[in-house]
């Protein structure tokens, strides 16, 4: 009897992705940073592996297109997707999360920010503030560059780390957040010995930066004094980055050879990998 693929395996741990979102993860993985554009058959190629048929996905795809997260443009019979206004607004700031390396350096001081519109108040979350009641948001940020113009911000320093560490569990709803790394470890960890089949590198790399998206972009990266003891973000984040690295060459290499767009073969990956130490 044969064993399962490695795929598999995770899959059973993981779930099968929505078609939708996994699709925003090839785009943001694989897809933008070899040019952005995908010929529909290469990106069906890879969904053929996750049990998605070609109904699903032209679904899937006309949906996203109408929501601005793709745009198709069409050559002869072919289809070619690249990202649209949306998905070009969001990839930049949801690459730099799922990518970074450690938390920012923390001053000691927490930001609330008083009287934000919609618009500012979904910039604000992006960064990592927490909503409040009655309307306010708290958070650790203080880069005037990243955050959005005109929005009050009151600053102050608690007065000693255990009364830092009470607030953010109050504003920031860890518990849930560390079951999910949790169960990231759980999926993934196996992975980390096993003899993982070049032909698999992609997909697994896929699915491991999309349950890691799902994660990480929902964290406010506190600072270790901020965070429980045991904290699972951090052997989660050193997991993902190992996997990554490992997976990179023979995944790129299948996008090398069946990745196309417009001109024919994607242009070659950027040097290094995205998770750095």
């Amino acid at each position: 009897m044969s064993r399962p693929s490695c795929l598999a395996v995770a899959l059973a741990r993981t779930g099968a992705p929505r078609i939708a979102s996994f699709i925003v993860t090839v785009w943001g993985d694989a897809v933008a940073p070899r040019g952005g554009s995908l010929w529909l058959g290469s990106l069906q190629a890879i969904l053929d592996r996750f049990g998605c048929t070609p109904g699903q996905v032209r679904t899937a795809m006309s949906r996203l297109t109408d929501e601005g997260w793709l745009a198709r443009n069409r050559v002869g019979r072919h289809s070619f997707y690249r990202l649209g206004p949306r998905g070009e607004a969001a990839f930049g700031a949801a690459a730099a999360r799922i990518y970074a390396g450690t938390p920012p350096i923390w001053d000691g001081r927490f930001r609330v920010a008083l009287l934000a519109e919609p618009a500012a108040r979904e910039a604000l979350a992006a960064h990592g503030f927490a909503s409040l009641p009655g309307g306010t948001m708290l958070g650790l940020s203080g880069d005037s560059a990243l955050l959005p113009q005109g929005v009050p911000l009151l600053v102050g320093a608690p007065r000693t780390t255990e009364e830092a560490r009470l607030l953010a569990l109050r504003a920031w709803p860890l518990a849930p957040l560390a079951e999910g790394y949790g169960r990231f470890l759980d999926a993934f960890a196996p992975l980390a010995d096993a003899a993982i089949p070049p032909a698999e590198a992609l997909l697994l790399r896929l699915l491991l930066v999309h349950e890691w998206r799902r994660l990480v972009l929902r964290d406010p990266l506190l600072p270790a004094a901020l965070l429980p003891e045991a904290w699972p973000g951090a052997a989660a984040r050193a997991l993902a980055a190992a996997l990554y690295r490992r997976l990179t060459p023979d995944a790129e290499a299948w996008l090398d050879a069946e990745g196309r767009h417009e001109g024919g073969a994607l242009p070659p990956a950027p040097p290094g990998s995205r998770f750095s130490d």
